[in-house]
């Protein structure tokens, strides 16, 4: 695709999203508006179905909404809220870490700077980035596997691995874009631009898309 189609696409995708289901963690922060919510749910949704963690985010802030109820909770009694999320056991030590760091560092507020994010151990530029666009509104670009690969299929960059495309993406992706780029591409990539044999046919920006390495399509 020629740069100047970003504008088009993002156009199309708008409309088109709205007939679509949304990532869940997008969910959450639309109905929640909690920064917290939203970085506990992203550890959750890592490598696990939307459907499994709407359910694990739920019974989990049945049971602790903010970091310091976290900390009370045993890492078995997360354990047993979040299972069967992926590497449920990982995870639950994770929160419980990430909690203890918010607490301790920083008065129990989640960071709004990307750094301040990233120095908390568990946390990557996948989630840092989410917690500041959708928890704080605040311009980011959060590429995730859908993110990555539709943007290089597209042909609207060339990169090797998420975190290339991020820095891809920063520079020149319209900074107006950066927020939305993430729930547009995820949700294109979960109903239609699947890893393998994408459903091309039925694709509302296929006339932009270069195809890059599709070699089976629907």
């Amino acid at each position: 695709m020629k740069d100047d189609d970003i504008h088009r696409v993002i156009e199309i995708l708008r409309e088109s999203v709205k007939d679509w289901k949304q990532p869940i963690v997008t969910q959450i922060a639309e109905r929640e508006k909690d920064p917290f919510r939203i970085l506990i749910s992203t550890i959750l949704s890592l490598r696990t179905k939307d459907e499994v963690t709407a359910s694990a985010s739920e019974r989990l802030f049945s049971l602790a909404k903010t970091p310091e109820e976290m900390l009370k909770l045993s890492e078995e009694e997360i354990e047993k809220a979040i299972y069967p999320v992926g590497f449920y056991r990982n995870k639950a030590k994770t929160i419980k870490k990430i909690c203890k760091t918010l607490v301790e560092e920083y008065s129990s507020r989640v960071p709004d700077d990307l750094e301040e994010l990233l120095k908390i151990k568990g946390v990557g530029r996948k989630t840092a980035n989410l917690v500041i666009t959708l928890g704080y509104n605040k311009p980011g670009i959060c590429v995730d596997t859908h993110v990555h690969r539709i943007s290089n299929r597209l042909g609207y960059v060339k990169t090797k691995t998420p975190e290339e495309t991020e820095f891809a993406l920063r520079e020149k992706l319209p900074v107006e874009y950066w927020i939305e780029f993430n729930d547009l591409l995820v949700t294109l990539g979960q109903i239609i631009c699947h890893p393998v044999s994408p459903r091309c046919s039925i694709c509302p920006i296929r006339e932009y898309c270069d195809r890059i390495g599709v070699k089976r399509s629907r």
